[in-house]
């Protein structure tokens, strides 16, 4: 939404914004393809579209993938202060035990924060059977633990500082965050997957309307779309590459990257988790301005 908020009127105009592609979150991407802010991607020139996994191949926003692509995606799920929790979690619940009371962190980001607790109360998020009701009582859910101090704070990328410097023991988190601070701190924290679902995000890239490079962002796409370099991106930067790496790419990089699940997931890895599905425009406004409030008590 800043990023948004920056470029949103040269959008509105046509004009160019200064970036041949913009990577965005899927839901962002969602908005920019409904206003008409983007140009339509000339497939033709990713030959390499099909090394793309079936599941990323098209988005409900954009049937066949034709103003977006996808980037890169993650897990986002629970994650615990080895030390301090030995057992672990396995739930979105375990946050909410009175023996953490004050030292659960949570992020900023509405649909990995409420899409875990809706699942967590049996909600497909994927699915298109839930609405304001079933929103309202995640919500409540997590104004609650907000209320009685169970929460410490809602924040954005600074919740890792709070995992880091022990003020939360346990936290809503995306794995890759969880990855990141274990190779800067040591490792200290675990993550899991809820046993009800984890939340699969993606972020993708679109070619705003005003951009007068199109077909260079499109090689420069397609180039990333090559198996042997997809491998290399995902490895070094612990995201989900939508591309299907195989042998005899995979086995370029080391094992305990190639055999991270995290990193490389199994079909049956992905079946653990669900993408919050597009909202309406309508619910867009609704369920931001209502999330909003929780935010700012949590703050």
């Amino acid at each position: 939404n800043v990023y948004y908020s920056k470029v949103k009127n040269q959008l509105k105009m046509g004009q160019d914004i200064g970036a041949d592609a913009s990577v965005l979150s899927d839901w962002m991407a969602a908005r920019w393809i409904r206003l008409g802010y983007v140009q339509e991607i000339e497939r033709k020139r990713i030959t390499n579209f099909e090394n793309i996994r079936l599941q990323f191949q098209d988005a409900s926003y954009d049937p066949g993938r034709r103003a977006s692509l996808p980037w890169r995606s993650g897990f986002t799920g629970v994650a615990w202060n080895k030390e301090e929790l030995p057992e672990g979690l396995t739930s979105v619940s375990d946050l909410w035990d009175p023996s953490l009371s004050g030292k659960v962190g949570v992020m900023s980001a509405m649909r990995d924060t409420l899409g875990l607790i809706m699942l967590d109360a049996g909600v497909d998020i994927e699915g298109k059977d839930w609405g304001d009701a079933e929103f309202s009582n995640a919500v409540n859910t997590l104004r609650t633990q907000v209320s009685s101090g169970q929460v410490r704070s809602i924040k954005g990328n600074q919740y890792k500082e709070d995992l880091k410097s022990g003020k939360t023991i346990a936290a809503i988190a995306r794995v890759g965050d969880v990855m990141q601070i274990n190779a800067e701190a040591g490792d200290k924290w675990g993550f899991a997957i809820p046993e009800k679902g984890g939340v699969l995000w993606s972020d993708v890239v679109v070619i705003p309307i005003g951009s007068t490079h199109r077909s260079n962002a499109e090689d420069f796409i397609n180039f990333y779309y090559d198996r042997s370099n997809a491998v290399k991106v995902a490895a070094a930067t612990s995201f989900i590459s939508p591309v299907d790496v195989r042998q005899p790419e995979i086995g370029t990089i080391p094992q305990e990257l190639s055999r991270n699940l995290m990193i490389f997931p199994s079909e049956a890895t992905f079946a653990t988790t669900k993408t919050f599905r597009t909202l309406s425009q309508g619910e867009e406004q609704r369920y931001g301005a209502q999330y909003q409030t929780v935010l700012l008590a949590g703050a």
